[in-house]
């Protein structure tokens, strides 16, 4: 058995919560380490964004790749 220190409030919590549901606080506590333990294949597993794998303009790409948009001088350069 191992011994976790903790403050008092989220103790106070998880024992009303026990309580409230009629389970032990060691079924508590083993019910949150197991959903924890899964979530992060949850966001492992999530769908990227739009914006992370939207498709650009072929103009535009080759505009950027050629540095048109970085702004070296402090001005935006008037050609692409």
């Amino acid at each position: 058995m191992k011994t976790i220190s903790t403050s008092r409030a989220p103790l106070q919590k998880v024992k009303i919560r026990a309580v409230e549901r009629g389970q032990t606080l060691k079924q508590i506590v083993l019910t949150s380490l197991e959903r924890e333990l899964k979530a992060p294949q949850a966001i492992e597993e999530a769908p990227s964004s739009y914006w992370a794998n939207r498709k650009l303009l072929p103009e535009y790409e080759a505009a950027l790749k050629a540095g048109a948009f970085s702004g070296g001088n402090g001005f935006y350069p008037n050609h692409l």
